[in-house]
């Protein structure tokens, strides 16, 4: 029997494409384990209703870990028009299968690293002050808050009367929505609750000494959204008392994109809440070559999914030999490897990327700043498939 049993979860677009060569890479760094296949995604919506049917939640359940490709979703109404006629207009509403995926098994921790891999020709550059080219290492670790905060889906359109009248018990909403017809008032929450809150706030603190960082930046809005970003940010002074050699930094959102490309080297662990560690982990992935290279964890208490950052790029899927970067992809194999304690096989895959990226001898469409078409392999471009071969010749 093989050592490990993941639940692999393609999705839709170009998720198996890229989910195919991680398998490969994984296999060839002698990874023990088998795949079983869960089904998940836009084909599911539109023929049961239901993008994460109960038999993959019964998979991961039983498995506890997955690796994830990718979804599409699409706004409310245009999502229930392409459902099967048969079960329209049967109360059916889509909600993503990955948000619901971690909300079912509380998976609270995202981990985003962002790191430079020399070489790429898609890494950040700036002006020095004598006006000399530089490239600053970036090495940034985002956790984001991954079930509460605005994408909790705790929100009404013409709020009914029991919730409008809470609504109408607060100053402000009097002072400035009172006079607002209430059929034309839309209201998501944005809900902080202390133990989740202390959870990632810890598990930054924890990841930064284990990993040799030196400060954990709250990467928030505690000026303005006093209550939540207020909370995380007072529980953070607390918690870094017991972190005496981590410094805890305190930025607004807004300033630290501002910021983001001034002086990216000098952040370590980097902490939010879902959107705003959202936002400020594509920002950091942007310097590192964006989402061709931003993999990500999302870990509970029990269950962990794994996953890349970037969407499911339907335009690119049909296209006769893929033509996207996979290292996202296998870059959060490598994630679940650590997890379920390969470091070894984990380091090989990684060393082998850094490689094929370092040499420059192989590099798909993104990384040669080309146009994601289908003549980018005629023009030069490495297959998604050509990519993975590279860093497995690496590996062997």
């Amino acid at each position: 029997m093989p050592k490990h049993t993941i639940v692999t979860m393609p999705g839709d677009g170009i998720g198996r494409l890229v989910m195919n060569e991680a398998i490969r890479v994984m296999e060839a760094a002698g990874f023990d384990f088998q795949c079983i296949e869960g089904n998940i995604g836009w084909e599911f919506w539109c023929k049961e209703g239901n993008p994460l049917p109960d038999r993959t939640i019964q998979l991961l359940e039983k498995h506890k870990t997955g690796l994830f490709g990718a979804i599409t979703s699409k706004p409310k109404d245009e999502a229930a028009t392409e459902l099967s006629p048969c079960l329209r207009d049967k109360g059916y509403i889509y909600v993503s299968p990955i948000v619901r995926m971690r909300q079912h098994f509380n998976l609270d921790i995202c981990i985003r690293p962002c790191r430079t891999y020399q070489g790429n020709p898609l890494n950040f550059i700036r002006r020095g002050r004598g006006g000399e080219v530089e490239e600053p290492l970036v090495d940034v670790v985002i956790f984001r808050q991954n079930t509460e905060g605005l994408y909790c889906g705790v929100e009404w359109s013409h709020p009914d009367g029991i919730v409008y009248d809470a609504l109408k018990s607060h100053p402000n909403f009097i002072k400035n929505f009172s006079n607002v017809p209430r059929e034309e008032i839309a209201v998501s929450t944005r809900i902080f609750t202390r133990q989740a809150t202390e959870r990632i706030l810890r598990a930054a603190f924890g990841y930064a000494v284990k990993h040799n960082y030196k400060s954990v930046t709250v990467c928030e809005k505690p000026n303005v959204i006093r209550e939540t970003s207020g909370m995380m940010y007072k529980l953070a002074k607390d918690i870094q008392k017991e972190f005496a050699g981590i410094e805890l930094w305190n930025t607004n959102i807004d300033a630290q994109m501002m910021w983001l490309t001034k002086n990216p080297e000098d952040y370590g662990v980097i902490v939010a809440g879902n959107m705003f560690g959202d936002i400020v982990s594509d920002g950091f992935a942007g310097l590192i070559g964006g989402l061709g290279f931003a993999c990500s964890a999302n870990i509970g208490k029990e269950v962990a999914v794994f996953e890349p950052t970037h969407g499911s790029a339907p335009k690119y899927a049909g296209y006769s030999e893929s033509i996207v970067n996979p290292i996202a992809m296998i870059g959060s194999a490598c994630m679940m490897l650590e997890y379920l304690n390969e470091n070894e096989l984990s380091i090989k895959i990684r060393h082998a990327i850094a490689e094929v990226i370092r040499e420059g001898k192989v590099r798909t469409y993104d990384m040669m700043k080309m146009k994601g078409s289908e003549d980018a392999v005629k023009n030069g471009a490495a297959s998604t498939r050509q990519m993975a071969d590279a860093i497995i010749n690496k590996i062997l």
